[in-house]
């Protein structure tokens, strides 16, 4: 008999609504579908920041602070454009003013807690602690003629993936937009500093496949690439063109940020071209089948004019058969879009692996085969568990 979803485990906040019914086909076929988790447990919130305000409302809150509205642009510029994390570094406000507006308006919200590269120092996961304890990772990465910030949106995640070591976790809270924006600040004030091997630099990627499923706190992120991608002193001012969102595939949300008109790039995690084994894979798949995520991707590529990247894990024996290449093949032929194989990365209690090389090699050349363009994606970060699936946010090891 089909199952009514808990309401408790399936609702979200006014302002992140996404609808949850189950499909016809998941309720018809007498399964009950894994627990998906929408609606973060509530927790307190973080301090507000000044990443969380718009220009606008910004200059409201210091004006509400009984100071002149263009203090909140000398903030804004301290901390989008110089990078400060030292209040004392900001001389142009007095003192006694500045120690009230920086609490205000600039208060703590992540420690490092722990750090670990690899990649000659190239790569480098940041472990944070917020103010109420909870435990994420960002990943920075860089390449030679890029550099890439790899930010979660979530502590945990709701969506059960069981490859996933993040899915399996759970979901602990969503992340505010200042919570998001500071991961990639602090990204940003390493390279500015030198602090990343090959002298300083600036980030100019962000790529929302950190921890958690960014469409399920639509608001906060949003509010994050807005932040992200302002011209300085708004925002840091990094390309919108250089964002990529990511996600499971929950269609109306994927249908709401293709209203935005935000030219940033939309990744769907597919690892499954068929509904019997996505359902499986990727649980989500039980209210959205395949089609209706691809149909929703290809919608949101005709909108923004940008390519739609597939994302899939190999994994040796379960998704990796010449016939899914075929059928995948077929799905994706003629659309604008760019698969991203993933040799599966490993995690603890993992009943899976990943492909062999001879079956990536044969799925990459069907894919071809049918017009596809495809990359297998360089597993950076593997080795100090930061990359594609391995965010556990563990201070152990």
């Amino acid at each position: 008999m089909s199952v009514t979803p808990d309401p408790a485990a399936t609702t979200v906040p006014s302002g992140d609504a996404i609808p949850t019914t189950p499909s016809t086909a998941a309720a018809e076929s007498g399964k009950t579908p894994p627990k998906l988790v929408f609606a973060a447990p509530r927790r307190a919130k973080p301090p507000r920041h000044l990443a969380d305000l718009s220009t606008a409302e910004r200059r409201e809150a210091v004006a509400a602070l009984g100071e002149k509205p263009f203090r909140a642009d000398q903030l804004s510029r301290h901390y989008f454009s110089r990078l400060a994390d030292d209040p004392s570094q900001m001389t142009d406000l007095p003192a006694k003013m500045r120690e009230r507006l920086v609490a205000e308006l600039l208060p703590p919200l992540l420690t490092p807690l722990r750090e670990l590269d690899c990649d000659g120092g190239t790569t480098l996961k940041t472990v944070w602690r917020a103010f109420d304890g909870v435990l994420f990772e960002s990943v920075l990465m860089r390449y030679p003629d890029r550099t890439t910030m790899c930010v979660s949106s979530q502590a945990g995640c709701g969506m059960n993936c069981p490859f996933c070591a993040t899915g399996q976790a759970g979901l602990t809270r969503n992340l505010s937009t200042a919570e998001i924006v500071e991961q990639v600040a602090a990204g940003a004030r390493a390279m500015a500093r030198g602090r990343v091997p090959g002298g300083p630099g600036r980030v100019s990627n962000i790529v929302f496949m950190g921890m958690g499923e960014p469409l399920a706190n639509y608001k906060a992120v949003l509010g994050a690439i807005r932040r992200i991608t302002d011209p300085a002193p708004a925002g840091l001012g990094i390309s919108r063109r250089s964002v990529t969102v990511s996600t499971v595939g929950l269609v109306p949300a994927i249908e709401r940020l293709a209203a935005e008109d935000l030219p940033v790039r939309l990744a769907v995690s597919l690892h499954a071209p068929d509904d019997e084994l996505r359902d499986e894979l990727v649980p989500i798949n039980n209210r959205w089948k395949v089609a209706e995520v691809l149909d929703a991707a290809w919608a949101y590529a005709e909108r923004s004019g940008r390519r739609v990247s597939v994302e899939y894990a190999l994994i040796k024996d379960v998704n990796d058969q010449s016939w899914r290449a075929d059928l995948l093949g077929r799905l994706l032929r003629g659309h604008l879009v760019h698969v991203n194989l993933i040799p599966l990365n490993p995690t603890p209690g993992s009943k899976w692996t990943a492909s062999r090389p001879q079956d990536e090699r044969e799925f990459v050349r069907r894919l071809e085969a049918h017009g596809v363009p495809v990359t297998v994606r360089d597993t950076r970060g593997r080795e100090i568990d930061g990359a594609c699936g391995q965010l556990a946010a563990t201070t152990k090891g």
